[in-house]
Protein backbone atom coordinates (compact mmCIF):
# COMPACT_ATOMS: atom_id res chain seq x y z
CA UNK A 1 0.00 0.00 0.00
CA UNK A 2 1.15 3.36 -1.29
CA UNK A 3 1.05 5.78 2.10
CA UNK A 4 3.24 8.54 0.57
CA UNK A 5 1.05 12.21 0.84
CA UNK A 6 0.19 13.19 -2.57
CA UNK A 7 0.70 17.20 -2.78
CA UNK A 8 -2.49 19.27 -4.43
CA UNK A 9 -0.98 21.34 -6.97
CA UNK A 10 -1.93 23.85 -10.12
CA UNK A 11 -1.14 24.77 -12.97
CA UNK A 12 -2.08 27.97 -15.10
CA UNK A 13 -2.70 27.04 -19.09
CA UNK A 14 -2.18 30.90 -20.75
CA UNK A 15 -3.55 31.31 -24.08
CA UNK A 16 -3.71 34.26 -26.45
CA UNK A 17 -4.39 34.85 -30.03
CA UNK A 18 -1.20 34.50 -31.90
CA UNK A 19 -0.83 35.53 -35.64
CA UNK A 20 -1.64 31.92 -36.95
CA UNK A 21 -2.95 30.17 -34.66
CA UNK A 22 -3.07 30.19 -30.21
CA UNK A 23 -0.45 30.46 -28.31
CA UNK A 24 0.19 29.02 -24.46
CA UNK A 25 2.74 30.48 -21.91
CA UNK A 26 5.10 28.27 -21.13
CA UNK A 27 8.31 28.29 -18.67
CA UNK A 28 11.43 26.40 -18.33
CA UNK A 29 11.89 25.20 -14.59
CA UNK A 30 15.20 25.85 -13.26
CA UNK A 31 18.43 22.92 -13.82
CA UNK A 32 17.97 22.99 -10.06
CA UNK A 33 14.65 22.34 -8.87
CA UNK A 34 13.67 19.10 -7.18
CA UNK A 35 11.18 18.09 -9.65
CA UNK A 36 11.34 18.44 -13.60
CA UNK A 37 14.83 20.04 -13.80
CA UNK A 38 14.93 21.66 -17.16
CA UNK A 39 11.72 20.79 -18.36
CA UNK A 40 9.16 22.64 -20.28
CA UNK A 41 6.31 23.28 -18.57
CA UNK A 42 3.00 25.65 -17.85
CA UNK A 43 3.69 27.70 -14.57
CA UNK A 44 1.93 26.33 -11.49
CA UNK A 45 3.00 24.77 -8.38
CA UNK A 46 1.94 22.67 -5.05
CA UNK A 47 -0.62 24.50 -3.14
CA UNK A 48 0.57 26.72 0.17
CA UNK A 49 -1.02 27.52 3.18
CA UNK A 50 -1.28 31.11 2.28
CA UNK A 51 -4.11 29.80 -0.74
CA UNK A 52 -6.67 28.76 1.10
CA UNK A 53 -6.99 32.33 2.40
CA UNK A 54 -6.40 33.81 -1.15
CA UNK A 55 -9.41 31.59 -1.90
CA UNK A 56 -11.50 32.54 0.47
CA UNK A 57 -10.65 36.14 -0.28
CA UNK A 58 -10.60 36.02 -3.53
CA UNK A 59 -13.70 33.63 -4.17
CA UNK A 60 -15.27 33.69 -1.20
CA UNK A 61 -14.67 30.26 -0.74
CA UNK A 62 -11.70 27.63 -0.10
CA UNK A 63 -12.99 24.77 -2.65
CA UNK A 64 -10.92 27.09 -4.90
CA UNK A 65 -7.55 26.59 -3.45
CA UNK A 66 -6.22 25.03 -6.43
CA UNK A 67 -7.34 28.12 -8.36
CA UNK A 68 -6.24 30.37 -5.91
CA UNK A 69 -2.48 28.61 -6.24
CA UNK A 70 -2.57 29.08 -10.15
CA UNK A 71 -2.81 32.77 -9.67
CA UNK A 72 -0.22 33.05 -7.42
CA UNK A 73 2.51 30.82 -9.25
CA UNK A 74 1.70 32.89 -11.98
CA UNK A 75 2.67 36.15 -10.12
CA UNK A 76 6.01 34.61 -8.57
CA UNK A 77 6.78 32.62 -11.49
CA UNK A 78 6.25 34.74 -14.53
CA UNK A 79 5.12 38.20 -13.33
CA UNK A 80 1.48 38.20 -14.53
CA UNK A 81 -1.85 39.03 -12.37
CA UNK A 82 -5.37 37.72 -13.27
CA UNK A 83 -7.69 40.10 -11.89
CA UNK A 84 -11.65 40.79 -12.90
CA UNK A 85 -10.60 43.26 -15.86
CA UNK A 86 -7.88 40.90 -16.99
CA UNK A 87 -4.20 39.89 -16.89
CA UNK A 88 -1.27 41.94 -16.78
CA UNK A 89 2.01 42.56 -16.00
CA UNK A 90 2.54 42.75 -12.02
CA UNK A 91 5.26 41.85 -9.52
CA UNK A 92 2.58 41.29 -6.57
CA UNK A 93 -0.76 40.06 -5.94
CA UNK A 94 -1.97 44.01 -5.11
CA UNK A 95 -3.78 43.84 -8.39
CA UNK A 96 -5.69 40.40 -7.58
CA UNK A 97 -6.71 41.44 -4.15
CA UNK A 98 -7.88 44.63 -5.05
CA UNK A 99 -10.21 43.23 -8.14
CA UNK A 100 -10.30 39.15 -8.04
CA UNK A 101 -11.18 37.48 -11.08
CA UNK A 102 -14.35 35.65 -11.07
CA UNK A 103 -13.99 31.91 -10.90
CA UNK A 104 -15.16 31.05 -14.77
CA UNK A 105 -12.82 33.45 -16.12
CA UNK A 106 -9.52 30.33 -15.06
CA UNK A 107 -11.64 27.38 -16.17
CA UNK A 108 -10.47 24.00 -15.29
CA UNK A 109 -9.49 22.01 -18.12
CA UNK A 110 -7.92 18.46 -16.72
CA UNK A 111 -7.40 16.69 -13.60
CA UNK A 112 -3.85 15.03 -13.43
CA UNK A 113 -3.37 12.42 -10.17
CA UNK A 114 -0.19 10.83 -10.53
CA UNK A 115 0.39 7.56 -10.24
CA UNK A 116 1.75 5.47 -7.20
CA UNK A 117 5.29 4.88 -9.30
CA UNK A 118 5.65 8.56 -9.90
CA UNK A 119 8.84 9.74 -7.06
CA UNK A 120 6.44 12.51 -6.40
CA UNK A 121 2.61 12.28 -6.43
CA UNK A 122 0.86 15.24 -6.87
CA UNK A 123 -3.20 15.84 -7.87
CA UNK A 124 -2.66 18.67 -10.18
CA UNK A 125 -5.87 20.96 -11.64
CA UNK A 126 -5.02 22.80 -14.77
CA UNK A 127 -7.01 26.08 -15.21
CA UNK A 128 -6.82 27.62 -19.03
CA UNK A 129 -6.77 32.36 -18.79
CA UNK A 130 -7.15 34.08 -21.44
CA UNK A 131 -4.00 36.78 -21.72
CA UNK A 132 -3.87 39.82 -23.99
CA UNK A 133 -1.70 39.76 -27.07
CA UNK A 134 0.66 42.75 -25.45
CA UNK A 135 1.68 40.98 -22.02
CA UNK A 136 4.56 39.41 -21.62
CA UNK A 137 5.96 37.19 -18.75
CA UNK A 138 8.95 38.18 -16.71
CA UNK A 139 10.77 35.68 -15.08
CA UNK A 140 11.69 35.12 -11.47
CA UNK A 141 15.18 33.56 -11.62
CA UNK A 142 15.23 31.02 -9.61
CA UNK A 143 12.22 28.07 -9.51
CA UNK A 144 11.92 29.37 -13.53
CA UNK A 145 15.03 30.55 -16.12
CA UNK A 146 12.88 31.22 -19.01
CA UNK A 147 9.64 31.86 -20.39
CA UNK A 148 7.68 32.73 -23.71
CA UNK A 149 4.45 32.15 -25.88
CA UNK A 150 4.60 29.34 -28.46
CA UNK A 151 1.98 27.97 -30.64
CA UNK A 152 1.26 24.34 -29.14
CA UNK A 153 2.00 22.58 -32.25
CA UNK A 154 5.00 24.27 -32.34
CA UNK A 155 6.23 23.22 -28.83
CA UNK A 156 5.37 19.56 -29.70
CA UNK A 157 7.91 20.29 -32.92
CA UNK A 158 10.64 21.44 -30.67
CA UNK A 159 9.94 18.17 -28.10
CA UNK A 160 9.69 15.69 -32.03
CA UNK A 161 13.64 17.70 -32.37
CA UNK A 162 14.92 16.96 -29.16
CA UNK A 163 14.84 20.86 -28.23
CA UNK A 164 13.15 20.02 -25.15
CA UNK A 165 11.82 18.06 -22.56
CA UNK A 166 8.08 17.29 -21.97
CA UNK A 167 6.79 15.48 -18.73
CA UNK A 168 3.77 12.89 -19.53
CA UNK A 169 1.12 14.74 -18.17
CA UNK A 170 2.32 18.31 -20.01
CA UNK A 171 2.82 15.93 -23.23
CA UNK A 172 -0.13 14.88 -23.16
CA UNK A 173 -1.78 18.54 -22.55
CA UNK A 174 -0.37 20.31 -25.38
CA UNK A 175 -1.33 17.10 -27.67
CA UNK A 176 -5.22 18.17 -27.02
CA UNK A 177 -4.46 21.80 -27.00
CA UNK A 178 -2.62 21.58 -30.38
CA UNK A 179 -5.75 20.31 -31.79
CA UNK A 180 -7.34 23.13 -30.98
CA UNK A 181 -7.61 26.35 -33.94
CA UNK A 182 -8.26 29.07 -31.65
CA UNK A 183 -7.89 30.49 -28.19
CA UNK A 184 -11.92 30.13 -27.29
CA UNK A 185 -10.95 26.66 -28.27
CA UNK A 186 -8.30 26.18 -25.82
CA UNK A 187 -10.56 27.67 -23.05
CA UNK A 188 -13.79 25.81 -23.41
CA UNK A 189 -11.57 22.57 -23.56
CA UNK A 190 -12.12 19.93 -21.09
CA UNK A 191 -10.83 16.44 -21.22
CA UNK A 192 -10.27 13.25 -19.51
CA UNK A 193 -6.70 12.57 -18.33
CA UNK A 194 -5.22 9.10 -18.84
CA UNK A 195 -1.73 7.40 -18.16
CA UNK A 196 0.50 6.24 -21.16
CA UNK A 197 -0.21 2.40 -22.71
CA UNK A 198 2.40 -0.22 -22.52
CA UNK A 199 3.34 0.67 -26.56
CA UNK A 200 4.15 4.25 -25.47
CA UNK A 201 6.25 3.89 -22.93
CA UNK A 202 8.20 1.88 -24.68
CA UNK A 203 8.35 4.02 -27.94
CA UNK A 204 8.75 7.45 -25.94
CA UNK A 205 11.78 9.08 -25.17
CA UNK A 206 12.47 8.22 -21.16
CA UNK A 207 12.12 12.18 -19.94
CA UNK A 208 8.27 11.86 -21.06
CA UNK A 209 7.97 8.96 -18.31
CA UNK A 210 9.96 9.39 -15.74
CA UNK A 211 12.64 12.73 -14.27
CA UNK A 212 15.61 13.04 -16.34
CA UNK A 213 19.00 15.35 -15.28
Amino acid sequence: MDDRPIREAAAAICVRDGSLEPEVLVVERSAESRFLPGYIAFPGGAIEPDDVGHSLRWFGDDAHAQRAASIRELVEEVGLAVTAAGAFAAASLDPVDADPPRPGMLAEVCHWVAPPEVPVRFDARYFAVHVATAVEPVVDGREVVGAWWISPRALLDRWTDGAHKLYWPTWFTVGRLAACASSSEILDLRFETREPTDDEQASMPRHVMEQVP
